[in-house]
């Protein structure tokens, strides 16, 4: 369901600014930002990056899923999705993001505009809106993930205490708390890098 009005996006941005106040909505920072509440999970066996076949689409969703599941199973969600261009009001990049999330209304833009040369300022929106959870709910937004395609997206419960960003190869979980980061790294064990580091 979209989120109506601008009153329910400005109660978003309140909210956010209260359970993640050490910076905006930006999906790869939050790991450093909230590394005690922090986990990766890959999505393909040997951590290979990028599904090649349907089998190998059908892992990736269903790690994506079952996470995202014991995360959110029962409530609603923010989905947030992500698009940039060079001028505030420009064309949008990539037009997947429209595509796969047409009912995400325009919550924020972050402009990317110290560098001295204007050519290089850039400008990040972020698209919200919010659905009842269900396995399968975000599956078109996960496969242009899965492909590279979309990036900076998250998945959050309505009070913001949990967040699943999926990337290209992966999903970094910021838990509700550090227990609740343990019970997942330990439920999926298989599914963790093997990388020291966890990335």
């Amino acid at each position: 369901m979209p989120i109506y009005g601008d009153d329910g996006l400005i109660r978003l941005s309140a909210l956010w600014r209260q359970q993640f106040p050490k910076g905006p909505p930006v999906a790869h920072e939050l790991r450093a930002a909230y590394s005690d509440r922090w986990v990766r999970f890959h999505t393909l066996p040997d951590s290979k990056r990028y599904p090649g076949t349907e089998d190998e689409y059908a892992i990736v969703l269903h790690r994506y899923n079952s996470v995202l599941d014991e995360l959110f199973e029962g409530t609603d969600v923010y989905v947030l999705t992500v698009a940039w261009s060079w001028e505030p009001d420009g064309p949008e990049l990539p037009p997947e993001r429209h595509e796969v999330h047409p009912e995400g209304a325009r919550w924020m833009t972050l402009g990317y505009d110290d560098d001295p040369d204007p050519g290089l300022h850039s400008y990040t929106h972020l698209y919200a809106d919010r659905r009842p959870w269900r396995p399968g709910t975000v599956d078109g937004i996960l496969r242009e993930v899965a492909d590279d395609v979309l990036g900076g997206v998250i998945i959050t419960d309505t009070g913001l205490t949990r967040i699943h960003h999926p990337y290209d190869g992966g999903a970094d979980v910021i838990a509700a708390g550090p227990e609740e980061r343990d019970r997942l790294r330990d439920a999926h064990r298989a599914w963790l890098p093997r990388n020291p580091a966890g990335l």
